[in-house]
């Protein structure tokens, strides 16, 4: 669940109920925020990945993350708190939701998350009826929406990426093809941006110029539909089928890719993981042990003599 509490008064800004704590969850959670509230002064959160970069020194010297240039496009400053009691409020506000809202949906007969967003609204209102508490100072500091501020083109995440020679990128294990259009021609060797949007969309983008391309997915496998309807080529297509089972040419996407949990809809389907193997069967049966042979049966078989006595 991702919580947005007004830390002067304890009220509830904004709920809504998500897969996962992923970026693409906060982004779409922080366009619905601002387009009912406007855009605040400062976003004050915990040191969770998706507001900072526990690897700055290696990855980004600023410790910004993906989600960090659509707030700063916004001009929204993001505070990371240094600990659970920095955000006082915030935290027991958190408490209380864990045991008051999930008894209220339960009440409600709310099984999904379709329905507890629907739901949300309301608990609100009530929630903060009697827990919120007036502030010290009572202007609202949301500044309004700028003409040139459109939220679902800035909250995304985005990369950069060399096009080849041949009007081709590769992102997160796919390889996308440019259509050779006059302003893709002009791209060989130059800088583009790869978009995703939290909706599973991608665009590539140019200047401001979308470029129109074909996806081929490295990860991709032959399956059983592509083989009957390839009646020509089923003897091929049904060998290609067994060596890419035996040696998959990408076993993961990359490490530093999204979570998509919350896409619906998106371009890079994970492989699934191999079977596991009960490595305690791969050997034979074990030998049962016999009973023990007295001494004249030892002596019998002329192995008495290699029997250590304790």
């Amino acid at each position: 669940m991702l919580v947005y509490i007004d830390d002067a008064t304890s009220e509830l800004m904004h709920l809504k109920m998500a897969e996962s704590e992923s970026t693409f969850a906060y982004m779409d959670a922080t366009r619905e925020y601002i387009e009912r509230h406007g855009k605040p002064v400062a976003f004050y959160s915990d040191k969770h990945s998706v507001f900072r970069n526990a690897k700055a020194s290696a990855a980004r010297g600023d410790g910004m993350t993906h989600f960090g240039p659509a707030l700063d496009a916004l001009n929204i400053e993001i505070i990371c708190a240094n600990s659970p009691q920095a955000k006082g409020r915030v935290e027991r506000a958190n408490a209380t939701l864990q045991d008051r809202l999930v008894k209220a949906m339960r009440l409600e007969g709310i099984s999904s998350i379709e329905d507890a967003n629907v739901f949300l609204g309301s608990y609100m209102a009530r929630h903060n009826a009697r827990f919120a508490r007036p502030a010290f100072d009572v202007r609202d500091l949301h500044r309004p929406l700028a003409t040139h501020d459109d939220l679902r083109s800035i909250m995304v995440w985005r990369e950069q990426r060399t096009v080849t020679a041949a009007l081709t990128l590769h992102y997160n294990k796919v390889m996308f093809i440019l259509e050779p259009t006059a302003i893709s021609k002009a791209l060989a060797r130059k800088r583009v941006t790869v978009c995703e949007y939290p909706d599973g969309r991608l665009e590539i983008e140019h200047e401001g110029h979308v470029l129109p391309y074909r996806p081929f997915d490295k990860m991709r496998k032959v399956h059983q539909p592509a083989i009957v309807e390839n009646k020509h080529l089923d003897a091929a297509l049904m060998l290609a089928k067994q060596m890419q089972a035996i040696m998959p040419h990408h076993r993961k996407r990359n490490n530093d890719a999204p979570a998509r949990r919350d896409q619906p809809l998106h371009l890079f389907p994970e492989p699934k993981p191999p079977p596991k193997i009960d490595r305690r069967k791969l050997g034979g049966s074990k030998l049962k042990r016999g009973p023990r042979l007295s001494d004249e049966a030892l002596r019998e078989r002329g192995t008495l003599s290699f029997v250590q006595r304790a």
